[in-house]
């Protein structure tokens, strides 16, 4: 077989299997897939479907090419269709709309087609090897890891994780955060994306699952149960709010997550930038304490709430606050406690009109005189 000698192969899938650290089956698998492109690419058509199948015992392959039974006399593509009449001559039992396949020994390739056949093998190890690594990340899903910056994309940025390659998304990403190749970065493994071609590992350091994983490396006390982030409202590189909440009588849950004089959150915008601030808060099980926690700094006075839709009223002077810059406070507040918030100005109360002395002399002397 010119170029393409199938019991070398047959020999070489275990020896690619332990070098490659996939299984033999695997291998063997993208073996056939090269003989069934090298057939198809000598004697048949790129429309074919065709599978090849090796045996491991002989080192002899045999292709089958499946198509459809139509009626005779018909117009018909040759490479996936056949004639009933054709058809039973392959199988006594064919019938319109069924599939027969016809089989055929490999005997011989052409150089051409050998060359198909070992670019195939190429590809497909690559890709069954990127896969199995990726697999192997799998139970890291949910996770921080260390890697580096590999390539720096418009719309993405490719870090190298050591055994695999992982993208991070222009959405996942930390806004107005750059990065340059080489370096070193935390991210979160958010997860696996599969598609017909390849998987790929997506990163992320724009998600709030990023922040939870960064307190619970610095807050111990989230693994003992005696705190606990009820939510987390996040705009990557402007603001982050965490809704904390102790389940242990006399501790401070907002305490333990800033930490003595701040190191803990301190520690957290080291990793994140300072750019973006971080707002920790009480959560509440009473809904209307726990949208005033939520719009923190802003001081406010009631809360009307209906269904999950919440008129908050605050005074003039706490208006822009309670809103934010671009509208980011009531925002995030809004995504942290499930409710649409809308901010509405308190009405002031009436004062009432202060009598001056002189009306309180004339007044008296009046009622005198009566």
């Amino acid at each position: 077989m010119e170029g393409l000698d199938l019991k070398q192969m047959t020999a070489m899938v275990g020896m690619i299997a332990e070098e490659k650290d996939l299984p033999e089956e695997t291998v063997l698998d993208v073996v056939q897939m090269a003989i069934a492109a090298a057939w198809r690419r000598d004697h048949g058509d790129k429309e074919m479907d065709v599978r090849a199948l090796l045996d491991m015992n002989t080192g002899k392959a045999k292709v089958f090419v499946t198509r459809e039974v139509i009626e005779d006399g018909l117009a018909y593509n040759p490479a996936t269709e056949i004639p009933l009449e054709e058809a039973k001559k392959i199988d006594a039992n064919a019938e319109i709309g069924g599939m027969v396949e016809e089989v055929s020994e490999v005997t011989e390739f052409g150089r051409v087609a050998a060359m198909t056949a070992k670019q195939v093998v190429i590809q497909r190890l690559r890709e069954a090897e990127r896969d199995a690594v990726l697999s192997a990340f799998e139970d890291k899903i949910g996770t921080v890891v260390t890697g580096v910056v590999a390539r720096v994309e418009p719309r993405l940025v490719r870090v190298d994780l050591g055994r695999a390659n992982g993208i991070m998304p222009k959405s996942e990403q930390i806004d107005g955060e750059y990065y340059t190749v080489g370096e070193r970065i935390k991210v979160y493994i958010k997860g696996v994306e599969h598609d017909e071609a390849r998987a790929q590992l997506i990163l992320s350091r724009g998600s709030a699952e990023f922040i939870e994983y960064l307190f619970r490396q610095e807050v111990p006390e989230l693994e003992n149960g005696s705190v606990e982030i009820k939510a987390i409202a996040r705009e990557a590189g402007r603001r982050t709010k965490i809704a904390v909440v102790s389940n242990v009588p006399g501790v401070d849950p907002v305490g333990t997550f800033v930490g003595g004089r701040g190191v803990r959150v301190n520690a957290i915008m080291q990793e994140i930038g300072d750019r973006e601030k971080i707002d920790i808060i009480n959560w509440s099980d009473n809904p209307s304490e726990y949208i005033r926690e939520a719009l923190s700094p802003a001081e406010v006075t009631r809360v009307e709430i209906d269904g999950k839709r919440a008129k908050v009223y605050v005074a003039e002077d706490q208006q822009s606050i309670a809103i934010g810059r671009q509208g980011q406070n009531v925002r995030l507040a809004s995504k942290l406690t499930g409710y649409e918030l809308d901010i509405e100005l308190a009405k002031a109360p009436e004062k009432k009109k202060r009598k001056n002395a002189e009306d309180s002399l004339l007044n008296a002397l009046s009622e005198t005189e009566e």
